[in-house]
């Protein structure tokens, strides 16, 4: 009877696994983050950007490419942390597609607050391939997660959504579809290389008033220590690691001066001190090597409109033949 009892249990569990899978394999809708974890476990690049929706936004590798010779993917999103700059750095390296070299976008806002709960996890880890990089991300970081972000992925999208787009989505597994159609808004388009082209927008009624200084005071340290682990995991691995702060707009600097002074200087200080070119493009340095006039950008916080993008992302390639001159482009 003993045996039974187990028995029963182990093929609920099984069932209860499979109707799990299955219902994740069918609502859990393909992202872009597929796309481009996909493209940087099979396809091995020069450059790699990392980093914050600023660097998404941003940093067109193909421009860049076309003044320094170098492929690369732009592997930067909204809510990616230190942390997951790590642990998909650990998987290019355990699925035997070592970057040459690591372009860290690093935005102050992303240090000053901890990693959100819910999807912003699953963005990355959902689409690791099985493998000890999926495993150490899962123990270190994804545990921390509320339970249905572990059990019921795909909660957090809107079922008639994800209703709505399930045949497609199956349709897109089944097949090994990568199209980037599906990627493309009325505000924004998704590129291969990873790079998502923002569409000019009317910048006259941006205001300040809704953003909030980010503070030296307010730094996690959490953010820090995953961003000396990631700095440590380059060295280790021969990887040439290179940090850049995009242009912010000049009434977003001019509003919070103080505040971005004292970062600045935090974070020359921590560069500095782990050995780490780092470009930072609203400095004394840097600041007129671009435009910081709002009409570049289709927002106060940053984000760059398509043509804006790709001028700057020529510039920045230039900028790291400077300050990384092993490059040999």
């Amino acid at each position: 009877m003993r045996s039974f009892k187990w028995i029963r249990l182990m093929v609920f569990c099984v069932l209860t696994a499979f109707i799990l899978v299955a219902m994740d394999y069918a609502l859990y809708p393909c992202t872009f983050m597929r796309n481009d974890i996909h493209a940087v476990t099979t396809q091995t690049f020069d450059d790699i950007y990392m980093g914050t929706s600023h660097g998404k936004i941003n940093i067109d590798p193909e421009s860049a490419g076309k003044v320094n010779s170098r492929t690369g993917h732009n592997l930067c999103v909204g809510s990616e942390y230190p942390q997951d700059c790590y642990y998909l750095l650990r998987l290019m390296i355990e699925t035997g597609h070592k970057p040459e070299r690591v372009i860290y976008e690093i935005s102050p806002g992303y240090l000053v607050r901890e990693k959100e709960e819910g999807n912003n996890y699953l963005l990355f880890y959902h689409e690791f391939p099985a493998g000890l990089a999926k495993l150490s991300y899962f123990v270190h970081s994804v545990l921390k997660c509320n339970f249905r972000t572990l059990f019921f992925p795909w909660y957090e999208y809107p079922l008639s959504y994800e209703l709505a787009n399930l045949p497609e989505t199956v349709r897109a597994k089944w097949n090994k579809d990568y199209s980037i159609d599906r990627f493309r808004t009325a505000s924004q388009e998704y590129h291969d290389s990873g790079f998502i082209a923002r569409y000019p927008v009317n910048t006259s009624a941006f205001t300040t008033q809704d953003l909030t200084p980010a503070s030296v005071s307010r730094i996690v340290p959490e953010n820090m220590e995953q961003l000396r682990r990631l700095v440590s995991l380059c060295r280790k691995e021969g990887i040439r690691l290179c940090a850049v702060t995009t242009p912010i707009p000049q009434p977003n600097l001019q509003a919070s001066a103080q505040d971005y002074r004292e970062f600045w200087e935090y974070l020359g200080a921590f560069f500095e001190e782990e050995r780490v070119p780092w470009i930072n493009f609203n400095d004394a340095e840097h600041f007129n090597l671009f435009t910081h006039d709002i009409s570049a950008f289709t927002d106060m916080d940053g984000h760059m409109n398509d043509a804006a993008a790709r001028a700057f992302s020529a510039v920045l390639a230039e900028q790291l033949e400077r300050a990384d001159p092993a490059q040999g482009s």
